[in-house]
């Protein structure tokens, strides 16, 4: 038994609560992103992926992903149901406890569910997501993260077989998280079906200053992501948390670069994208690269990504916030740009990509594992959907679209300018009239929907 470091686990702990902080960034990043009329739904969404996905991580996910492998394709979910055979102060993984390692993870599951959300934007009936989130975790993201999470002897004796078999190195979740969430998030557009207008009506972001904190919030919490998937506090985790500094400014410069010369201007919604473009591509590959490779990476992801999410207008599909475009290209690139620059001067890293004479061996390996996530995420995500949709209905109705999700879902609005919002009790006149009496009609039906919600 390795013994605990104490160091390492209070490095893995700040990790561990960096990568919950990328949930909530991501709810500013994807409520910032739509209309004013959706953005509490599209709040709520990533807040109740934490909710339901964090208990489901206790009572059996955490089992299903690190398990003893059942035929490489599952963990035993009574091996670790409830977390109870972890409270052993000797349970340890690595150089850290087990419950800690438990509490990281966790926070990559609730995420991984949380990134669909932003392609079914302003058209998903709440109920149905909460459903869909809790059946895609268990029959999506807890499988897929066993086949590539879980290696041979860390956790369990026997781990999945992309980790053990394949050998696709995945350092933080490009393709377990990012190809898998792409993938689910193509299909499940599909299924929806487009909003009113989409192609014809202008659905600009309604706040880019959100946009941008939740960029930031996301940028600061994947030093975790990615630093933290070390486990320790060393050689791996330094490499990797520079390998996310670089790339990640080389996708914000790559995406600007594009919108200058392809549109005459740089934006600020760009500059965001660039910088989840870089993060994501830098994922799977920030163990295994150098610095000037971590940096190739963001660039190529920044301009991948700025030239993909136009793919939705021409092949007329509605993936709203360009989850398809960022995460799904995104993923690929830095999942396949190991099997390119890998390189054994890496800290701990052993296997040479194409570009360092280690031809084309790597390479194949991470194409199959990147090809099997997306495959198996597309397939299962669209029989889930299909079977929500015909049971209780994923898609709310065009009159609740319309006069927006906000209302209709939740009976709250983001911005509620009205008149008894701001405190004018009805029959009253004067300053005092103006600013008393509202708090009776809070909530009883009896406020109207205003041009602020479109």
């Amino acid at each position: 038994m390795d013994a605990i470091n104490t160091g390492d686990t209070a490095w893995v702990l700040v990790s561990a609560a960096l990568v919950l902080l990328m949930t909530p960034g991501l709810a500013l990043f994807y409520g910032g992103m739509v209309r004013s009329k959706s953005v509490l739904n599209m709040m709520m969404m990533s807040f109740a992926a934490m909710g339901i996905v964090g208990v489901l991580w206790v009572l059996v996910g955490y089992s299903m992903a690190f398990g003893n492998s059942l035929g490489g394709l599952i963990g035993n979910p009574l091996d670790f149901a409830g977390l109870n055979t972890m409270l052993n102060p000797d349970s340890v993984v690595g150089t850290v406890p087990s419950t800690v390692f438990a509490g990281f993870q966790a926070a990559f599951a609730i995420i991984a569910v949380a990134l669909i959300s932003g392609a079914i934007a302003d058209r998903a009936k709440f109920s149905a997501w909460c459903v869909f989130a809790a059946i895609w975790a268990l029959l999506v993201y807890f499988p897929a993260a066993h086949w590539v999470f879980s290696f041979d002897g860390v956790v369990s004796d026997k781990g999945g077989w992309i980790a053990n078999t394949v050998k696709a190195i995945d350092f933080a979740g490009g393709t377990a998280i990012h190809i898998n969430a792409g993938a689910a998030a193509l299909a499940l557009a599909l299924v929806l079906g487009k909003r009113r207008g989409f192609g014809k009506d202008p659905m600009r972001p309604h706040n880019l200053t959100l946009v941008m904190l939740g960029a930031g919030l996301l940028w600061f919490g994947w030093f975790g992501f990615n630093a933290g998937s070390a486990l320790g506090a060393g050689p791996l985790a330094g490499i990797a948390w520079i390998n996310t500094l670089g790339a990640t400014a080389a996708g914000m410069c790559g995406w600007l670069l594009t919108e200058r010369l392809r549109d005459g201007h740089a934006t600020s919604l760009g500059a965001a994208s660039g910088v989840v473009a870089g993060l994501v591509a830098i994922t799977p590959a920030c163990s295994t690269v150098s610095p000037v490779g971590g940096i190739i990476i963001g660039a190529l992801a920044g301009v991948a990504c700025a030239f993909a999410v136009g793919l939705k207008f021409r092949l007329g599909y509605d993936d709203s916030l360009d989850v398809v475009g960022v995460h799904l290209v995104g993923g690929l690139v830095g999942t396949l740009a190991v099997g390119f620059l890998a390189t054994d001067a890496a800290p701990v890293n052993t296997v040479n990509g194409l570009f360092y004479g280690g031809g084309l061996d790597q390479l194949w390996r991470q194409a199959l594992g990147a090809v099997a996530v997306l495959v198996y995420s597309f397939v299962v995500t669209w029989v889930i959907a299909k079977a929500i949709d015909a049971m209780m209905g994923f898609r709310a109705s065009d009159e609740d679209e319309l006069q927006g999700v906000d209302q209709t879902q939740h009976a709250e609005t983001g911005y509620d300018l009205t008149p008894i919002a701001i405190g004018r009790r009805p029959g009253a006149t004067g300053p005092l009239g103006d600013a008393i009496g509202a708090t009776s009609h809070w909530g009883q039906g009896t406020r109207t929907t205003e041009d602020v919600n479109s």
